[in-house]
């Protein structure tokens, strides 16, 4: 994919909101319906949520259907819809196996031709216990990544993410250091903290960098049982939400103007403002401030 970061022509987003089950198949075909709906909608990059192939809690189960890269139908399916359709395609992620008992959450970017030109495994991995009784323990199953990953498209250049990845600040600003415009979040943020969290962390990040965020979701209650929130969003570098979808499956479209990224950045300059600070230890306490007698 060239790199033309100068470049301020305008392009369409289309956002793909899904809510997958535990069968890959199922979820290829209802995710390749929505990219067809979005390329006649007139995007020109689509992004799909984290965990587009499966959502399946069952830990032996999810290795019964998920394959190796060279393997997987899923991903070869995204390359020939992208080459057909002569779009970029952004799978957010998928759960690739690498091992008979561990998997990666892996991103994928497409170009228009079909091949991939960038990787991305979720650094953080989501290991809680909500409220509610939920609880989550993802590095029982995934690898984490240890790199940060930004490309260039065509109108600008590309930072990497998935969903928890949004609550670590120090990675976003590392990829807009690094010339990031664009902030990719593709997410299947559960119900309970997307209420409490969603809008106001990716709104955040937007203006903490001065960048658009694109954040394709997961929305619904899964085969699996699992509730996630949706809301897919795409926020301008101001931090204002462009759009938003609701819970059900769909395509959300936004019109993108790279020049407002530097309009941003020049109301507010935090990018070239900032400084690396030591800690320093504190001084000891001067024998004066000591108490004096009873």
């Amino acid at each position: 994919m060239t790199a033309s970061t100068g470049k301020s022509a305008t392009f369409r987003v289309g956002l793909i909101q899904m809510r997958s089950g535990r069968e890959p198949q199922g979820n290829l075909d209802a995710a390749s319906a929505m990219i067809r709906e979005a390329k006649a909608g007139g995007a020109d990059y689509v992004l799909t949520p984290e965990m587009t192939n499966v959502m399946e809690s069952r830990r032996e189960r999810l290795f019964e259907v998920i394959a190796e890269e060279e393997q997987d139908p899923s991903l070869a399916g995204f390359r020939a819809l992208a080459r057909e359709l002569g779009i970029v395609v952004h799978v957010g992620s998928l759960a690739i196996k690498i091992a008979a008992d561990r998997a990666v959450n892996r991103s994928f970017l497409i170009d228009a031709k079909g091949e991939i030109v960038a990787r991305y495994d979720k650094i953080h991995m989501f290991d809680v216990d909500l409220a509610n009784g939920e609880s989550y323990r993802e590095s029982r199953t995934y690898r984490p990544g240890d790199a940060a990953v930004v490309v260039d498209m065509p109108w600008g250049r590309l930072g990497l993410t998935i969903c928890y990845d949004l609550r670590f600040p120090a990675l976003y600003r590392a990829l807009a250091e690094n010339g990031a415009s664009f902030l990719a979040i593709p997410s299947a943020f559960t119900r309970q903290t997307g209420e409490a969290h969603w809008q106001v962390l990716m709104r955040a990040r937007a203006i903490e960098n001065g960048c658009y965020v694109f954040a394709a979701a997961q929305g619904g209650t899964h085969e699996n049982g699992r509730e996630t929130y949706g809301h897919s969003l795409v926020v301008d570098p101001w931090g204002r939400v462009v759009v938003e979808g609701g819970t059900e499956p769909g395509v959300i479209f936004a019109d993108i103007d790279p020049a407002g990224i530097a309009t941003a950045r020049g109301r507010i300059a935090s990018l070239q403002h900032g400084r690396r600070f030591e800690i320093a230890a504190p001084l000891a306490e001067p024998s004066h401030l000591h108490a004096v007698g009873g």
